[in-house]
């Protein structure tokens, strides 16, 4: 890579990490959630908030585990709104680059992996699955280092400690990932040649022993993650959990039953295939860049058809040259294979393989000549400035749009226990239901609790001491509050998409009070 293509590298990453520091509040259903917890496991001992008295650590490895920790360690050194943009920065960031990396560890040019940045964003990222999201990249290093561990004898040392770290680490983000790693590294060991494999002239015996030694060191990284995995996974499939047939975020059955997994339709799987990689903002622009990404990527496939074009000297085989395509294979079927929901245990599944693929196909494309290839490159800079410049447009218009909660928060009591009563928690400037968990915003910012928390589930690292607060089952059936049953306990209510009067009628003039309005939500205190 010469100067040229690194500064229009460097042009694009910036540009693809740029929306992230133009706003006070990113457009991230669960990031309320994240944040909150995070801050309760960096605090926990504060006196000044609700922490000690209601949460406490959970002492066992969780799939949130990597993120929390990752950002709280960062909280010493920043304030967490900054410690946790730049953890998704590097995520942001680490798509493409990571991808490069294993485009380079597998012989290929890397300019292809500039067309990756729209997939770090899209649906995944808007409901906020950051654990998920960022075990991308390192995944895609794991799959990098484990071909390098074949490829490249004299440095196997290097790469399968390499292998092992990142696989363990992958593993601790999220879980999913790692469920496409256990196709992708058998695919990878089988497609994969070492440049000191026995002969053809051998016999089979010392040909499979060859195979196999040239193996061994990515298959004894693989070890400590699969041991891991199996502890970790395993162990909790066989722990019995309450089943309760129709009620909301609990178990319809036992865990792999008919009745506990929900699939959608093949036909809606491609209907929506498309859609869930740009549908973050409700007038579509998100999917501007989109578009230029597949042009890019459709040009460089015509041009490798037309051999003044086409890399003749292609360093793979005609068996290497599928490993990529076959990864991206790998994750779609993944897609169109898997549940949309474990009710109970993981929800949103299959639709999150969607950008696994994407990135994966676009780094697809067929090898050129220096001359083309570097136009392109080009091209795919471009590319990733208009991401840049359409996604900072959006989240800025967001922004200003959640900067109401900033205002509220001032008004909310001191390490508060706050109710969200979010009747609509749709956004005029983002698709998703953004403003759900907005009560967290005020929660985090007072040092106070809410009424709905992912400390009630396995994968925080964060648990309740006791009993959880009273509350409705669901927090999108704000319509089953009942103040008799629920809101006593609470200091302060965070009311969207309804009228106060509506939902606590005379007790605004009794036992509480409006302390304020801003932009359709409305805070309500007790006096």
């Amino acid at each position: 890579m010469n100067r040229q293509d690194r500064l229009l590298y460097l042009i694009a990453l910036i540009f693809g990490a740029l929306p992230l520091w133009l706003s006070n509040h990113l457009p991230m259903v669960d990031l309320p959630q994240h944040l909150h917890l995070i801050s309760v496991l960096h605090r926990i001992d504060d006196p000044t908030t609700i922490y000690p008295r209601l949460f406490a650590i959970r002492a066992e490895l969780t799939p949130y585990l990597g993120y929390y920790y990752a950002v709280s360690f960062l909280n010493w050194f920043l304030p967490l709104d900054v410690a946790n943009k730049l953890f998704l920065t590097a995520y942001v960031v680490g798509m493409p680059l990571s991808l490069a990396f294993l485009l380079r560890s597998l012989g290929r040019p890397t300019w292809p992996s500039l067309l990756s940045l729209p997939f770090a964003y899209g649906d995944s990222f808007a409901w906020g699955f950051i654990n998920y999201c960022s075990a991308m990249p390192l995944a895609f290093w794991s799959c990098g280092l484990l071909v390098r561990s074949i490829s490249r004898p004299r440095d196997w040392r290097a790469s399968s400690v390499g292998l092992a770290f990142s696989l363990v680490l992958t593993l601790l983000f999220h879980v999913q990932i790692f469920a496409f790693l256990g196709l992708a590294c058998p695919w990878l060991l089988l497609t994969t040649r070492s440049p000191e494999g026995a002969p053809r002239s051998d016999s089979l015996g010392k040909r499979a022993a060859a195979f196999f030694a040239a193996r061994g060191p990515a298959l004894a990284a693989a070890v400590p993650s699969v041991l891991l995995f199996l502890i970790w996974v395993v162990g909790r499939v066989g722990e019995p959990a309450p089943i309760e047939y129709g009620a909301p975020w609990k178990a319809w059955g036992p865990l792999l039953s008919p009745a506990n997994l929900s699939f959608k339709t093949a036909a809606q799987n491609r209907a929506e295939l498309f859609s869930v990689l740009a549908n973050m903002f409700r007038d579509g622009s998100d999917r501007y860049p989109l578009y230029a990404v597949a042009i890019v990527a459709a040009s460089a496939v015509v041009l490798a058809w037309l051999s003044a074009t086409r890399q003749a000297d292609s360093l793979e085989g005609p068996i290497e040259r599928w490993r990529i395509v076959g990864l991206g294979v790998i994750a779609l079927l993944l897609y169109f294979a898997l549940p949309f929901d474990i009710r109970g245990a993981i929800y949103y599944l299959n639709t999150r393989y969607a950008h696994l693929a994407a990135a994966l196909f676009v780094c697809a494309v067929p090898p050129l000549r220096l001359t083309a290839a570097r136009y392109l490159a080009f091209a795919s800079s471009a590319c990733a400035v208009l991401l840049g410049l359409v996604l900072a447009r959006g989240f800025v218009a967001f922004g200003r749009e959640a900067g109401a909660l900033d205002r509220l928060a001032v008004r909310c009591p001191p390490a508060p226990l706050i109710m969200g009563l979010i009747f609509d928690p749709f956004s005029n400037v983002v698709a998703h239901p953004v403003y759900l968990h907005s009560a967290a915003t005020l929660a985090l910012e007072r040092g106070g609790a809410t009424n709905f928390s992912f400390a009630s589930t396995p994968h925080s690292p964060i648990r309740y001491r006791g009993s959880p607060p009273p509350t409705f089952p669901s927090e999108w059936r704000p319509d089953q509050f009942d103040y008799a049953r629920h809101g006593r306990a609470y200091d302060a209510f965070l009311v969207r998409g309804a009228e106060p009067a509506r939902i606590f009628g005379p007790l605004l003039r009794s036992e509480l009070e409006l302390a304020g309005r801003a932009d359709g939500f409305s805070l309500v205190r007790r006096r």
